[in-house]
């Protein structure tokens, strides 16, 4: 049975842009050849970290969304901590609400003001 997981991981900030989606490629790349599916995948480019990990105040964050097997879970985060260009990792199994979330989210339905007042102006003349 395929669950649904979001994974956001945190790179050392002393790679370049293009080490920096290789990286990323490459955790892509491992879900597929275990047969996940990826849903959303977000590149949050480079920011602060809230504390200091490694003696590193930046990182580049990147988010997946998948749907896999639980027993990839495990491999995967292992691929993580072999990594040394992997300053932090979080995986997370979404439930009905966070799906509902984020699939909202990526349409842009939440975090935009603008858009939000559109529809909601809409709704209202009708």
């Amino acid at each position: 049975m395929h669950r649904h997981y979001e994974t956001v991981f945190i790179l050392t900030p002393l790679l370049t842009e293009d080490q920096m989606k290789g990286v990323a490629q490459k955790y892509r790349e491992y879900l597929e050849s275990q047969g996940a599916e990826i849903i959303h995948e977000e590149n949050w480019g480079l920011r602060k970290l809230a504390y200091p990990i490694k003696k590193k105040s930046t990182g580049f964050y990147h988010l997946v969304e998948f749907k896999a097997d639980p027993s990839i879970i495990a491999r995967f985060e292992l691929e993580f901590r072999r990594d040394e260009q992997v300053l932090r990792y979080l995986t997370v199994t979404e439930d009905k609400h966070m799906l509902a979330y984020n699939s909202r989210r990526v349409k842009g339905e939440v975090g935009n003001k603008e858009k939000m007042l559109n529809k909601s102006i809409q709704v209202e003349k009708v």
